[in-house]
């Protein structure tokens, strides 16, 4: 029985296994139980009830359901990413309502970078087995019956070669390409901006921005609010961390040494908030509280001491899009490539206050 045997490869029960797989809003206490359940269920090819039960009873128009992978490209684990863990979540249930299979779970560990000094070499789109011999690109074949859904920011020289190994792909993310894949966006510039624009609205203006700095949409969004209220761009106030709980508690350590300290913070997402709360709770400067929002609307965001405020990125919307957009493609009903910008809001919490 599969259930069973992808409880005994994950250490848990056939119960816990059946209610991750066959209901996607289920959610597991143990960090990183849910990710493993769908791993080890990708790698010995599992097929949920309803969609064998209709390959039982004929129901459907494919001899094999369309498995869809995805590619996390910034973490290696979604669990340092909330944004995205509740995203997959979306993931899975889409790929459930449509009768669609989850593949592989690509992370950056799991991309392989040959050596430079060959023509062929670049970065190769599959599990890492640990087999240290060199492959070239022109090895790469394309993957049945099989998309690729990228959650992130995809390096652009990667892109070329998940081609090659991809048929059909759509990417979610708030920084847009130029036009390379399919994509679904919700702007990151276009949320920066309206987080910073509204710290202004409150009085603040010496604003810090703890985050992404590498072509970042975010930090650019950031930048030009600033530039357009004729505010100056303090470098002591630009805090470059790759957008974790704890990289944003180590930039609030360093924000409260400083002598001139920023009267609001703009994180880039809201994992980073909470490690700026964390910290402020835990090393409390006598009359310093700065006012705090970022982007994503998190559950966690809900449920800070304060209640964080944020710029909703509609996560549900997102994902139903895009796997719409992949099956569209793989239907032929388009050849061009599409993006799709869903709006942002502002969601007002206690965080922030007027100075």
């Amino acid at each position: 029985m599969s259930l069973k045997k992808i409880a005994e490869l994950t250490g848990t029960s056939v119960s816990t296994v059946s209610r991750v797989l066959n209901h996607p809003e289920h959610r597991c206490n143990a960090t990183g139980l849910e990710e493993k359940i769908w791993a080890a269920a990708s790698s010995i090819q599992y097929v949920p009830n309803k969609v064998a039960r209709e390959l039982r009873l004929g129901c459907t128009s494919e001899k094999t359901p369309f498995i869809v992978d995805i590619f996390l490209t910034r973490f290696d684990s979604m669990d340092q990413d909330l944004f995205f863990k509740e995203l997959f979540q979306y993931v899975k249930d889409d790929l459930l309502k449509n009768g669609c299979v989850l593949g592989e779970i690509l992370h950056a560990v799991d991309i392989l970078n040959l050596d430079s000094q060959t023509d062929d070499s670049s970065f190769i789109p599959f599990k890492n087995t640990g087999n240290s011999s060199k492959t070239g690109t022109s090895t790469i074949t394309i993957k049945e019956n099989t998309g690729l859904m990228i959650l992130g920011k995809c390096p652009s020289k990667l892109i070329p070669i998940l081609k090659k190994r991809y048929a059909y792909i759509a990417g979610i993310d708030r920084n847009p390409t130029d036009y390379a894949y399919d994509e679904v966006i919700c702007n990151g510039v276009t949320a920066a901006e309206k987080a910073v624009n509204y710290l202004i609205t409150l009085g603040h203006r010496n604003i810090a921005y703890i985050g992404d700095c590498t072509y970042e949409a975010r930090y650019i969004g950031y930048y030009q609010t600033l530039l357009n209220h004729k505010l100056p761009l303090s470098h002591t106030n630009v805090h470059p961390t790759k957008q974790t709980a704890k990289e944003g508690y180590q930039a609030m350590l360093t924000i409260l040494k400083q002598e001139e300290r920023p009267s609001a913070i703009f994180c880039a997402n809201d994992s980073t908030a909470l490690g700026v709360l964390k910290a402020l709770k835990e090393h409390k400067k006598k009359g310093y509280l700065p006012a705090i929002i970022s982007i994503d609307n998190i559950e966690a965001s809900q449920n800070s001491t304060p209640m964080l405020t944020t710029i909703d990125i509609p996560k549900k919307e997102m994902s139903h899009l895009a796997l719409t957009l992949l099956l569209d493609r793989k239907n032929k009903h388009h050849t061009e490539h599409v993006r799709l910008e869903l709006p942002c809001r502002l969601i007002e919490r206690e965080s922030c206050y007027h100075l």
